[in-house]
């Protein structure tokens, strides 16, 4: 096998996936496109990734599209989910997943360091992480067979628990306050977030 290292990128069941971490012969690996556009819940609620339905869906219907020997490769692992770090809503238990989202304080560290504009908000900022964030092109991703960007959805919450923490489409930045767990966008009249698995997997 040949030699793998971050940010390279690698085929795994039917997708291409880019490299963002490796330890202990594994590697934290995301799709390079955004593969589907699916609403973070089913229900119009208060919700965290511990119970919501794209968990669900990843964790089930997703990960059993793979095949028995891609499963053996795939490493369950216990994610954190932590409360958003400028509104103080909940993230929830922590939970063990084979496939996940990406989480906020996670987007933050593994597209560049970005992690000094998350814990040291300006004064102006509100809705947005940090406009001139130099490491938002880094996050922009395409949906797959589409031209162009789209937004994708992280684990972690919004301002609200009725809202989850996505990247902007068109310039990679990070909507810290969040898209309507149901709708997202409401402007759209139908859920249109972009997904991106994430998971460990054995080298």
């Amino acid at each position: 096998m040949e030699k793998i290292t971050i940010d390279a990128l690698l085929s795994f069941g039917d997708y291409q996936w880019r490299v963002l971490d490796i330890q202990n012969n594994s590697a934290l690996i995301i799709t390079e496109c955004i593969i589907e556009q699916r609403p973070y819940h089913d229900v119009y609620k208060d919700i965290t990734w511990a119970e919501c339905a794209l968990r669900k869906y990843l964790n089930g219907k997703f990960y059993d599209s793979f095949n028995k020997t891609d499963q053996s490769r795939i490493i369950t692992v216990l994610n954190k989910n932590l409360d958003n770090q400028w509104y103080g809503s909940p993230g929830g238990a922590d939970t063990k997943d084979n496939i996940f989202l990406l989480s906020l304080e996670e987007v933050c560290t593994y597209f560049g360091d970005s992690r000094s504009n998350l814990y040291n908000r300006g004064k102006n900022q509100r809705y947005w992480f940090e406009r001139k964030d130099k490491n938002n092109d880094k996050r922009i991703a395409r949906l797959q067979g589409k031209e162009g960007s789209w937004w994708w959805w992280l684990r972690s919450p919004g301002r609200v628990n009725v809202k989850a923490v996505y990247i902007f489409g068109t310039d990679g930045n990070i909507g810290i306050q969040g898209n309507n767990v149901l709708k997202g966008n409401i402007s759209d009249g139908r859920c249109t977030g972009g997904v991106r698995p994430a998971l460990w997997l054995k080298l």
